[in-house]
């Protein structure tokens, strides 16, 4: 008998080492990174099937961020929200996210 473990997970990489200024914290420890989808063979990562969009999180306050000033926050659209695991929009009424499967805090 044979058995096969193999799937597809997400993994996060972090662009740039450089940290940034969060515009929602405004502590300089943002970083940009991506969520790229990997083929494992064995839990071992094999090729990438997809890449991912870059986005900004921040490591204190632990939320996303775009490029947006301070004070055009107020103008963006609130009943949105980001998944912190691959990125994407999600509506607020999710717990957890349909794309990736994270728990969303």
């Amino acid at each position: 008998m044979f058995f096969l473990i193999a799937g597809i997970s997400p993994k996060t990489t972090v662009l740039d080492q450089t940290p940034r200024r969060c515009p929602v914290c405004g502590q300089k420890r943002a970083f940009y990174r991506r969520v790229d989808h990997y083929v494992n063979l064995f839990f071992i990562p094999l090729f990438r099937i997809k890449k991912g969009e870059p986005f900004l999180l921040c490591d204190a306050c632990e939320k996303m961020a775009s490029q947006m000033e301070p004070r055009d926050r107020e103008k963006a659209e609130p009943t949105f929200r980001r998944c912190r695991g691959c990125g994407k929009k999600l509506s607020p009424e999710f717990r957890y996210c349909p794309f990736c499967g994270a728990p969303l805090v």
